[in-house]
Formats: C-alpha cells, sequence, structure tokens
C-alpha cells in the first residue's frame, strides 16, 4: 500500500481559503443584524444604563446564545426604571434611582392614612365602635365605655366629641349619636372620635359622680398613682384625648338647673376663639374653666377646647339637642372636615363675664322668667317662700343680663345658685388667665 503525501502548499491555500470565506460571511451577517436592530444612542445609553443596574455583582461565563438574544434584549422596555411623568414609579425600585427617589414621590398608602387608637389600627373610610377600658375596678367587673370613631378617607384633623362626663348629663349623649350617624366616612377629611359615656359608673347609676363619690371633671389630666377619680382621669386622657386635634366637652347643668345652649370658651387663647367663631348661631361666654376640668386640661396640653352646655340633667330636651347637633355639623364646616352644610342662624351675643345669683333664705324657689329672657336691675326673677312660716321672698337681679343659667322650681338653701345670668358689654377688659371660678361656672 502505498501512501500518499498531501503537498503542504496545497494545505496552507485551502486554510487561507477557508479563512476568507468565513471572514466574508461574519461581515455580511453583522450588516444584517445591525439592519434589523436600528437601535439609535439614546437607545443604546439606556440599555447600557439598565445593565449597570441590573448587573450582577459576580461575573458571570458567556452564554452561547449571547449573540442571538441581545437583539431581542434591546428591543425590551427596560421595566425594573420606569417612571411616570409625575415622578411615581410604577414598579417597585431596589436600585440606586429608587434609593435616590425623595419620599414624598413614592406612593402613598392606606396604611399612612390608618388610625391607631386603644391599641386597634382603623384604615381609612371607615367608621367603628371601639371600648375604652379604664381599668381600675374590681376584678371581673371592668367597666368599659364605647368609643364611635368615623375615619375619614382623607387625612385631616381629628375632633373628638365627649359627653356624660357626668353620669347624670343626657343631652350630651344623644348629640353624638345622631351626629355620628349622620356622618359619611367616605366624605369625612379627618376624623370624628366620640365617647358618648365617658363616666360610665356615674351612668349606671344615674349619679353624676363616680362610685367614690368624686366629681370626675375637677381630676383631669389625671394621675395613674393618685386616687380612684384621677387614675380614671388620666388612663382616658391619655388612651383619647392625646388623639384630638380640637375637643367639644358637652355638658348640661346641675342640680336640677338648666343651661341655656351656650359655649364656654377661653376667647384670650386664639385658637380657641377661632374654634368657638366655628359653631355659628350660638351664646359664648369667656371662661378659662376651672383646674382639673376636662376642657381646661387640655387647653393646657396643646389640645383648643370648649365646653357646650345644652339644658339639664336626667331629661332629654329635643330643642337643646338639636341645637347642639346643629353647632357642631357648622363646626365641622368650618374646619373643611364635611361637605358643604353649615346651618347658620342669627347672630349670638358674645359675653367675657356671666355671675350666678344666689338666694339668702330657704325655702321653695318659684322661677319668673325664663331661659334666654333679658332682666334689667332689680326686675323681679322669682320668689322664695318658706312653707313653715308662709314668709316670702323677692329675688331681684343684682345687675341687667341675659338668662343663661336657671333652677328649676325646687326647694333651696342659702347660697344656693338660682339664676345665672350673663353680663353683656361693649368692651369688657380681658383679665389674666386664671383657672376660673367653680361657683360661678359649675361644668
Amino acid at each position: 500500500m502505498k501512501l500518499r503525501f498531501l503537498d503542504t502548499t496545497h494545505i496552507s491555500r485551502l486554510n487561507i481559503t477557508w479563512r476568507a470565506a468565513l471572514l466574508l460571511t461574519l461581515i455580511v451577517a453583522s450588516d444584517i443584524l445591525a439592519s434589523e436592530t436600528e437601535i439609535d444612542q439614546e437607545e443604546l445609553q439606556q440599555t447600557h444604563e439598565s445593565l449597570l443596574v441590573e448587573a450582577p455583582l459576580t461575573p458571570s461565563k458567556p452564554s452561547i446564545n449571547a449573540a442571538n438574544n441581545k437583539s431581542n434584549t434591546l428591543k425590551q422596555p427596560i421595566r425594573s426604571e420606569s417612571v411616570s411623568q409625575s415622578g411615581m414609579n410604577n414598579t417597585t425600585q431596589k436600585g440606586p434611582i429608587a434609593q435616590s427617589l425623595p419620599q414624598s414621590a413614592l406612593p402613598q398608602s392606606d396604611e399612612q392614612f390608618a388610625l391607631k387608637i386603644l391599641g386597634t389600627e382603623i384604615p381609612p373610610g371607615t367608621f367603628t365602635r371601639l371600648a375604652w377600658r379604664p381599668g381600675h375596678s374590681l376584678e371581673g367587673l371592668a367597666s368599659q365605655a364605647p368609643v364611635l370613631i368615623v375615619h375619614g378617607k382623607k387625612p385631616g384633623p381629628k375632633l373628638c366629641i365627649t359627653a356624660a362626663v357626668h353620669g347624670d348629663e343626657l343631652n350630651g349623649i344623644e348629640v353624638v349619636r345622631r351626629l355620628v350617624y349622620s356622618l359619611k366616612a367616605e366624605e369625612l377629611q379627618g376624623t370624628v372620635i366620640a365617647v358618648p359615656i365617658v363616666n360610665i359608673q356615674g351612668f349606671h347609676r344615674n349619679s353624676r359622680y363616680l362610685v367614690d363619690r368624686r366629681d370626675l371633671n375637677r381630676y383631669f389630666p389625671g394621675n395613674e398613682n393618685g386616687s380612684l377619680a384621677s387614675r380614671i382621669a388620666g388612663s382616658f386622657f391619655e388612651q383619647v384625648i392625646n388623639h384630638c386635634t380640637f375637643l367639644v366637652d358637652v355638658h348640661t347643668g346641675s342640680f336640677y338647673r338648666s343651661n341655656l345652649p351656650q359655649l364656654r370658651a377661653d376667647l384670650q387663647d386664639s385658637e380657641v376663639l377661632k374654634l368657638a367663631e366655628g359653631f355659628g348661631s350660638i351664646v359664648v361666654i369667656h371662661s378659662s374653666g376651672a383646674q382639673g376640668t376636662l376642657r381646661h386640661a387640655a387647653v393646657n396640653s396643646g389640645v383648643p377646647a370648649v365646653t357646650l352646655e345644652l339644658g339639664g340633667p336626667m331629661i332629654l330636651e329635643e330643642a337643646a339637642v338639636d341645637q347642639g347637633v346643629k353647632g357642631i355639623i357648622n363646626l365641622l364646616d368650618q374646619l373643611k372636615m364635611s361637605p358643604n352644610k353649615s346651618l347658620w342662624g342669627s347672630p349670638k351675643p358674645l359675653y367675657y363675664e356671666s355671675r350666678w345669683v344666689r338666694v339668702d333664705k330657704g325655702g321653695i324657689f318659684f322661677s319668673r322668667i325664663e331661659l334666654g329672657d333679658t332682666v334689667k336691675k332689680n326686675q323681679v326673677m322669682g320668689t322664695i317662700t318658706n312653707p313653715i312660716t308662709n314668709q316670702r321672698f323677692i329675688l331681684k337681679a343684682p345687675f341687667a343680663g341675659q338668662v343663661v343659667g336657671l333652677a328649676h322650681n325646687q326647694v333651696v338653701y342659702p347660697g344656693f345658685g338660682s339664676v345665672h345670668l350673663a353680663i353683656e358689654a361693649d368692651k369688657v377688659p380681658l383679665p389674666k388667665k386664671s383657672a376660673g371660678k367653680v361657683e360661678d361656672q359649675e361644668e
């Protein structure tokens, strides 16, 4: 068998020809690829930035199909870096661009507007009922007070409305019920936090006071190491009032006395004055509030507050309740918390001073005036008759004013406040801030 050896010159020529053919094929393929993709310089730059963001930290081995996939990759949108014209990201970002966006530019979820109170998170656009538990009672007999919350769809102020801080004051309870159930959470801007019965112990017993015979409205803001009243006041202030932007505390008269619908407010405080003006057509009486009252404590803690007085205790008065509801609806409108529903009436006077007229003799009191009347100095306002001796004493007005508080016909003893007169004056110099006089303006 003969072996035939190829000429080396022939083999060299074949290698050169093969290489030339291969080079020509690559050039043609490159031209076709460039004509198909037609990517401009700006798109290449975006692709380059995307690759920088999404590139792995460790280098990877080149893929056999890299050349084939390159064209498809360049044609696809860069989804991870998509940003709308408003500056809000369409998708969750994890790269440097997301980290550089300001917090205000990121989308805000409902959780940011959620209200956290009494251990519960309330989403916006929700009406709910919670319970406040003072935690100071016999084991197994814990009392709880209902808390009604209308948390609006949009953020805004938190208006707190409290009633029955004295357990025998019923008008405020009905005001809260009518108001809260007339609101729509989806239309409300802000939050209404309403506590219809603060003094649940007194309410169950038809009593003004707590079970320890103390007046709860003399112990705010409370003390966790103090008396029972002080501890309950501290619990309520911490768990509820500290969430408020504004406060309306609803009361009635006491000890068989009725009050003309009125506001009591510290008119030296500009924020409190604005709050009082929002109620519209209602009598306003200047008072800084007695030490220990919920209103006084709230203002001292930076929460503008007013007392809304409506009628008398142990009874429900339709006219007083109706005026209270209208006043708070006006307030919601002025605070821009609800659609325009203001119910403005004729303007009412604003008084900088008021005083109780007290009897000097005991006996049976019969009134000759009514709430809202304007009396003149020395005008007869009532009589006190001794049921044993039949002696009769005349009660006259020591000064002119409007009747804003009046005792029911009843047996009275010397020093009993029978008529509360608001003194009208064009200009009354405001005294320096004080705790107020409990005997002149009970709340």
